[in-house]
């Protein structure tokens, strides 16, 4: 059994930040939802101006490096908003520290990497959270609820598509993107929240077959990727990845597809219910207009209610969500399908350890 620090109930939940670019931006306001049970103590970024611009925004200290910040700060947990191939060393330093860790997606870009991450926190006996801040979205919470009540009855077909748009300004905005050692390509970064769906939704896959292509940006990765499913339950779906739609982000969907029921969550972020039937009718159903939302941001609203997550569990009051075994799950299934694409096979799961 391991035994973590005592739950911080008689002041507040203290957070720092490491990587003030684009994706901190969501963070930071998130955080100010919960000022009642938290605060920043501290920034981090090796980007002068990105750093003084996180800390006048949040009142708090700003720090050069890692190491300085990890050797003066007061905080509780620490947040890696860095660029993903930097999440595994910087976590085993900051577990190593005694706090615990909060990393964006994907946790890592490579497997053994992750399995480091998971060791190193569980050595240290502290928590490791992967943000999935989709999972919170209203939609998603539904179709969630709809398969654990078993209102499909046997699921037999799932289909995800995220066609979207980065164009070569994007990758070109900083050295790490695009680059298989810090970044990943369309699937590991731009749609590893939908990776996510296959499992957590749909349950443990049994085995894929992926093709990945660079089509059209000049990067490392692919900009493009198709994958093949077959799940234990014996379903099967596809997931269809681009980042080249013209001219800007059409869809990010899920439809499943049921013996008693057939669901599409649609928009440009599966922020509109599209599709909703089942053949036994359910209290849910009168809330499906409701929990349909507008949206212009991919990343969805979720942020402040993981943030909700994160601090409960720290205040002693609820288990996680997302730590960092669940964080693994999509990380093999990505791992599989790079896997797949290189060597032109069908891969099983779970990867051997």
């Amino acid at each position: 059994m391991r035994h973590f620090a005592a739950p911080v109930t008689d002041r507040k939940i203290r957070f720092a930040l490491v990587g003030c670019g684009r994706i901190a931006q969501n963070h930071f306001a998130a955080l100010k939802q919960h000022a009642d049970h938290a605060e920043w103590v501290g920034v981090c970024d090796i980007n002068p101006a990105a750093l003084q611009a996180a800390a006048t925004l949040t009142g708090t200290k700003p720090y050069a490096s890692l190491d300085g910040m990890l050797n003066d700060t007061s905080a509780d947990i620490v947040v890696l908003t860095t660029p993903s191939g930097l999440h595994p060393d910087q976590t085993v330093e900051v577990a190593a520290s005694g706090r615990h860790v909060m990393t964006e997606k994907p946790m890592a870009t490579r497997w053994h990497d992750g399995l480091r991450m998971v060791k190193a926190c569980d050595e240290e006996n502290v928590r490791l959270f992967v943000v999935k801040q989709n999972r919170r979205n209203a939609t998603l919470q539904m179709l969630k609820r709809a398969v654990e009540q078993d209102r499909f009855g046997r699921i037999y077909m799932v289909n995800i598509n995220v066609f979207w748009t980065r164009p070569q300004e994007y990758y070109d905005s900083a050295a790490w993107r695009g680059t298989w050692e810090f970044d990943g390509g369309a699937f590991m970064n731009q749609a590893s929240h939908y990776v996510d769906l296959l499992d957590w939704l749909i349950g443990p896959i049994e085995s894929l077959h992926a093709y990945t292509s660079t089509l059209a940006r000049d990067i490392e990765v692919e900009d493009t990727g198709v994958i093949s499913i077959k799940w234990r339950s014996g379903a099967l779906g596809s997931m269809n990845v681009t980042m080249l739609t013209y001219p800007k982000n059409l869809e990010g969907s899920i439809t499943i597809i049921g013996e008693k029921g057939t669901v599409r969550v649609g928009g440009v972020a599966v922020n509109e219910i599209q599709h909703w039937e089942f053949a036994e009718p359910h209290e849910d159903d009168v809330a499906v207009k409701q929990a349909s939302y507008e949206t212009t941001s991919v990343y969805g609203f979720g942020h402040p209610l993981y943030y909700d997550n994160v601090i409960k569990v720290l205040r002693g009051e609820a288990p996680p969500e997302t730590d960092g075994r669940e964080g693994l799950k999509s990380l093999e299934t990505l791992i599989a399908a790079y896997l797949s694409a290189r060597d032109g096979r069908r891969v099983p799961l779970p990867l051997d350890y």
